[in-house]
């Protein structure tokens, strides 16, 4: 279509990030920036334990019911308490592949957020996850959208790349 009227559709990527863990969102967060260096719009869609990955490091007080701080407690607190899907050793794994990082001057997933932040990524919690796990706006990082699977569906009928990390 874009070739008869000489205007280019711009490409675009969904992830869905629903995983919790520390190296499959810093995989989400590569390829995201990696597409949007490309000039692809790009969206990720946080949903159940991808969600930590939009938590404030620090606690905020906000009122929850049991459950909900049950959940808060257990759940880590900002990406960088997140932990490795493999070879975790006790807390150790995420610690380790942190020093390696550095040592070969990789961006840590907290640089990687901000970074996704300054090439205008949407960055989106689904609504109902948070609902479930009690989670609170106020306990996610600014520019963050809000939405349901709805509109994440929206934009991934349209998506040239869609991918589940």
């Amino acid at each position: 279509m874009g070739e008869l009227t000489g205007v280019e559709e711009k490409k675009s990527t969904n992830i869905i990030l629903f995983s919790g863990d520390y190296d499959k969102a810093m995989a989400a967060y590569i390829i995201a920036n990696g597409a949007a260096a490309y000039d692809h719009e790009v969206t990720i869609f946080h949903t159940f334990w991808g969600l930590n990955a939009l938590r404030k490091d620090e606690n905020i007080p906000v009122k929850k019911g049991a459950l909900e701080k049950m959940f808060a407690k257990m759940m880590p607190r900002g990406s960088e308490s997140m932990g490795l899907s493999k070879m975790h050793f006790a807390g150790m794994g995420p610690k380790l592949i942190k020093k390696v990082m550095k040592k070969h001057n990789a961006l840590s997933l907290n640089e990687l957020v901000d970074m996704a932040k300054e090439q205008d990524i949407n960055l989106v919690a689904c609504t109902m996850t948070m609902d479930l796990l009690g989670l609170q706006k106020e306990e996610l990082l600014d520019d963050v959208q809000y939405a349901g699977v709805a509109a994440y569906l929206a934009d991934a009928e349209d998506g040239n790349v869609n991918l589940f990390i």
